[in-house]
């Protein structure tokens, strides 16, 4: 990893002029940007609960979990915070591939002098720890158990962390700031969307000092954020097309909710929509491609009349939809 060139916040910013929230709170910042700040998006959208929430991790050093379906824009909503105040950000996916060794550190062989050494080298977890550094557990709930009890050491006030290899502690530096996101908030997979995630340790979970949950946006919003990602529809005709577009992942995720349907549109799937009708200049081809073909053969039906209640015509959804058939 490199050196993170900012050292402490050097500056306070003020809630409502940077995030558009209607709160008096002033928020540490850095001056300077450096190669780990995440990129500002300027048409990402706050949703002011969640993200008072992760600012309460950045200002007062809470652990913040931030929890809510796929395609909500978790871990890019804990990204954007940290882009609008410069401060250094570090993301690891928990996936089964993770292992202790990669966040612990492990002995590798190097070169110095012309010479092989074996030599200690940090992991994630004791790199960050020392460093003014926002680290980030993506898909939480999908770690192995193993890993899981590196990072439980960790969430504890003090924070500090044992290398047993060096017989050393590691004190967490003033300004390390620790999130993750999950699906399931330990739960487990109750409904089947979610395979591969783990039922946490309830002592683990007791830890996190913050949890908020961050849902779908409001019809308007999500509207404007697929029209921000695709601007060539910003035009009548191109408006309407997005609003049918919305209307139809909202009964998506009505009819997840009522059990008619195991899979949903999230805001991205809808993003991914748009962008295909722009290439295949045909909007119920792209919802085959983009969506339809991913969901379960005997819901496509359903499916279809969602589409057909939205859009005003039937999507032919009854015929082989597995032929794409792009002529």
């Amino acid at each position: 990893m490199t050196e993170i060139v900012s050292g402490t916040p050097d500056r306070m910013v003020s809630v409502r002029s940077v995030f558009g929230i209607d709160s008096g709170l002033t928020v540490p910042a850095f001056s300077e940007r450096d190669d780990h700040v995440p990129d500002i998006d300027e048409a990402y959208r706050f949703n002011p609960e969640v993200t008072l929430a992760i600012l309460a991790g950045f200002t007062r050093d809470r652990r913040v979990m931030v929890q809510g379906l796929h395609g909500t824009g978790k871990s890019t909503h804990i990204e954007q915070v940290a882009a609008r105040l410069n401060w250094p950000c570090v993301r690891v996916n928990l996936d089964g591939h993770i292992s202790r060794l990669d966040l612990v550190g492990k002995d590798a062989i190097v070169v110095r002098d012309d010479l092989q050494v074996t030599e200690f080298q940090e992991g994630i977890v004791p790199w960050a720890l020392q460093r003014p550094v926002a680290l980030i557990f993506d898909e939480y709930d999908a770690g192995r158990p193993d890993v899981m009890f590196v990072i439980q050491r960790i969430l504890e006030r003090d924070g500090k962390f044992t290398l047993l290899d060096q017989n050393r502690v590691i004190h967490p530096h003033p300004y390390f700031r620790m999130f993750a996101t999950t699906n399931t908030v330990g739960l487990g997979n109750l409904n089947g969307l979610y395979h591969g995630t783990q039922v946490l340790n309830h002592a683990q979970m007791d830890r996190w000092n913050v949890v908020a949950t961050l849902n779908y946006l409001p019809r308007a919003e999500e509207a404007g954020i697929v029209l921000a990602r695709v601007p060539e529809l910003a035009d009548d005709a191109g408006r309407a097309l997005i609003e049918s577009m919305v209307s139809v992942a909202e009964l998506t995720r009505k009819g997840f909710a009522a059990g008619d349907l195991s899979t949903l549109m999230s805001p991205r799937t809808v993003i991914n929509w748009a962008e295909n009708c722009q290439i295949f200049r045909d909007p119920a081809m792209a919802f085959r491609l983009t969506f339809l073909n991913k969901c379960d053969e005997a819901e496509r039906p359903v499916v279809a009349e969602y589409f057909q209640r939205c859009f005003g015509h039937e999507l032919e959804a009854a015929r082989e939809t597995n032929a794409l058939e792009l002529r």
